[in-house]
């Protein structure tokens, strides 16, 4: 194959054969291809787009590019959620060992946060001792052990995701809907699931802040899904305010150890999308056999305890300190705290959710490149969000920050994030669709 010759039919508009994409891949795992061809690749990609056609083979390509985790020995369904990302997202916290809980066998491998969106591999790694770093045979002795494990992407498990997602990241190429379907589900095959509940986020916050473009992406996931032969249900999500009433990695720990424990009641939102979401992976599943009867189950294994008791072994399954259970003062601590407060009264109208995401970022709580390191006890309390009131002075944010972090500039762009209005807004409505 001469790879310039796929460059150019891919430029010009034409379809790539399954043979075509297949023998890509492999070259590419193999270095065969340089870096900037491929560069010139993408970009042709991000001009003409691919088909559905060529994303499912791109996918399996990817997925088979490495090794494969095989859980087939595990008779119960093997089922896990998805995020596209956003602000504040700690779902997967509360929705793993609650899934589990239910029934499900939850193999997750997740990824880090880069810009203003958070990775979930960055709050576990803020529990003191917590390893993501899980071989094939940890995962699946942990998995028959609590049915659930929670790890990063290793070296062996799709190389080619690897290495196509940080040069995406490098030549403004990540938007591209099928490069997007692409690193998502390849991953999941890989992990060994046979369902998947997406969770695609529009708003501020989000990687497609349009509705139509998460729809297009909801669309092209489910296809692809389907064809790529995973069972698949799909949500959009309202990402315009954060998710829950904290950002940063040990901060949205204690807030989803709160949720679990029953002692978070102003945490509806995130409450309730976990509940959703959860109901949605019991349903596809086969463990329930209706929505209503989905959340019933949810609930009473979140209210019974027995979500935060699987938690707990999940973390000492992990080399994590189970204690923070019971003494979230275990967990990291910032030396500073700074207080914002509310330039007059009003009811809240608008929390920008990129804009909090980028003052947790200056206040080193995430990362603006991937060599990055992280201050896993800084990040941002809210005390107040859309829908409620607000006096005057009264404090409506809190900044958790330590010796490295750029005060003036999260201080800046939380106050830009914040719109107050003399009339109460319309209700956030947290799941906009369901797709298809």
């Amino acid at each position: 194959m001469v790879f310039l010759d796929l460059i150019e039919k891919k430029r010009d508009g034409g379809e790539l054969s399954a043979a075509e994409i297949d023998e890509m891949i492999g070259l590419y795992v193999g270095d065969d291809i340089a870096d900037y061809q491929m560069s010139s690749f993408l970009m042709a990609v991000m001009w003409r787009g691919l088909t559905n056609a060529e994303t499912a083979t791109l996918t399996w390509s990817m997925a088979e590019s490495g090794a494969r985790f095989d859980f087939s020995s595990l008779m119960e369904p093997k089922v896990d959620k998805h995020s596209t990302g956003g602000v504040g997202d700690k779902v997967s916290l509360l929705l793993a060992p609650l899934a589990a809980a239910c029934g499900c066998i939850v193999p997750m491998i997740s990824g880090r946060g880069l810009g203003h969106t958070g990775g979930t591999l960055d709050k576990l790694e803020s529990i003191p001792g917590f390893r993501v770093d899980l071989g094939h045979d940890e995962f699946r002795k942990q998995l028959e052990a609590i049915g659930v494990a929670m790890g990063s992407q290793t070296k062996e498990l799709v190389p080619a995701d690897r290495k196509l997602y940080e040069l995406r990241s490098l030549t403004a190429t990540i938007p591209e809907t099928g490069l997007i379907t692409a690193s998502i589900l390849s991953k999941k095959i890989a992990e060994g699931t046979e369902s998947l509940v997406l969770d695609v986020k529009t708003g501020s916050g989000a990687f497609m802040q349009r509705l139509d473009d998460a729809r297009q992406l909801a669309d092209r996931l489910h296809q692809v899904a389907i064809l790529s032969g995973l069972q698949c249900s799909i949500l959009i999500t309202e990402m315009d305010q954060p998710l829950g009433y904290t950002v940063g990695n040990s901060l949205e720990v204690r807030e989803a150890i709160a949720v679990l424990s029953g002692d978070a009641e102003r945490s509806t939102d995130l409450k309730e999308l976990t509940l959703e979401l959860t109901t949605e992976m019991l349903v596809l599943s086969g463990l329930s056999e209706s929505h209503p009867h989905g959340l019933r189950l949810a609930r009473q294994a979140l209210d019974s305890g027995k979500a935060l008791e699987r938690l707990g072994e999940l973390i000492e399954a992990q080399g994590g300190n189970p204690r923070i259970i019971d003494n979230i003062g275990l967990l990291p601590q910032s030396p500073h705290t700074t207080v914002v407060t509310a330039p007059h009264e009003g009811w809240v109208a608008c929390i920008d959710a990129r804009l909090i995401g980028d003052a947790t970022v200056a206040l080193g709580a995430g990362r603006t490149q991937r060599s990055d390191s992280l201050d896993p006890a800084a990040g941002i309390e809210l005390h107040a969000k859309c829908g409620q009131w607000v006096s005057r002075d009264e404090p409506w944010a809190t900044l958790y920050h330590g010796p490295g972090a750029d005060l003036g500039r999260a201080t800046m762009k939380l106050k830009a994030a914040l719109s107050i209005s003399p009339d109460k807004p319309a209700a956030i409505h947290l799941v906009k669709e369901r797709r298809p």
